[in-house]
């Protein structure tokens, strides 16, 4: 890890964030003073009780709302004070995301769906192609791309659903809890192709209640309250064996 560090660059790279929510003439201070890096390659889990603003700094680090005060640099770019259509922008080219609710459309079949990033994109028709069947090789889901959402079990709908985040190769993965919606048998099974595409080089950063997939990750950063308490290694033998437990 140290290595990693000295040799390269963060893709997040926070420094004294905080955010404030107002309404009904009160001011909450959701979280505060929060400073975070993370590497190229690394698989981070954000974690911490309900409530103690694991989603808020997730929503901020994917650039789906914007800090009151501090700094933040996405991959090297200074992503702090763009406007709703810049943030948006940025975030379709640089991060890819996986939530709870899949969050698929419908009337869409499985290659539609993951294709539809790239066409915001305009990435041309043949490369398009090219590129959604080969993500859907790579979890498994090559012979549902014809099927729609509907015709999906749960854990084929959430792969499909990290086929989508992969398809642009985003600099960061962020998954809001992932399995939430899923049996535990479906969500072993999605946590293991998150640690494979770990595997393969995936910066990911991951937000669950369950903590039973928190050992997943290399590195813990726990919250409280708004602000990191502290930061642990998984050991690496407790990696290893994580996917019998």
């Amino acid at each position: 890890m140290k290595n990693k560090k000295q040799q390269l660059s963060p893709v997040i790279n926070m420094q004294n964030i905080q955010k404030h929510f107002s309404g009904n003439g009160v001011e909450t201070l959701a979280l505060s003073g929060i400073n975070l890096e993370i590497y190229p390659g690394e698989y981070t889990a954000i974690c911490g009780p309900s409530g103690c603003g694991k989603s808020t700094l997730l929503s901020l680090i994917g650039l789906l709302d914007g800090a009151s005060q501090g700094s933040y640099q996405l991959n090297g770019a200074d992503v702090s004070s763009l406007n709703l259509n810049q943030r948006s922008a940025i975030r379709n080219r640089e991060i890819g995301f996986i939530f709870q609710n899949f969050n698929l459309i419908g009337d869409l079949n499985v290659f539609k769906n993951v294709e539809l990033p790239l066409v915001y994109q305009s990435v041309p028709a043949k490369e398009r192609k090219e590129r959604v069947e080969a993500v859907l090789a790579r979890v498994g889901m090559s012979e549902r791309m014809a099927h729609f959402p509907t015709q999906l079990s749960g854990g084929q709908q959430q792969r499909t659903a990290v086929a989508r985040a992969l398809v642009t190769d985003p600099a960061i993965i962020l998954a809001d809890e992932p399995t939430g919606n899923l049996d535990s048998e479906q969500g072993n099974a999605i946590m293991s192709l998150l640690d494979k595409l770990h595997g393969e080089g995936a910066t990911i950063c991951l937000v669950t209640h369950d903590p039973r997939y928190n050992n997943y990750a290399e590195r813990q950063i726990n919250l409280l309250d708004g602000k990191i308490i502290s930061e642990n290694i998984t050991d690496s033998s407790v990696r290893l064996n994580k996917k019998s437990a």
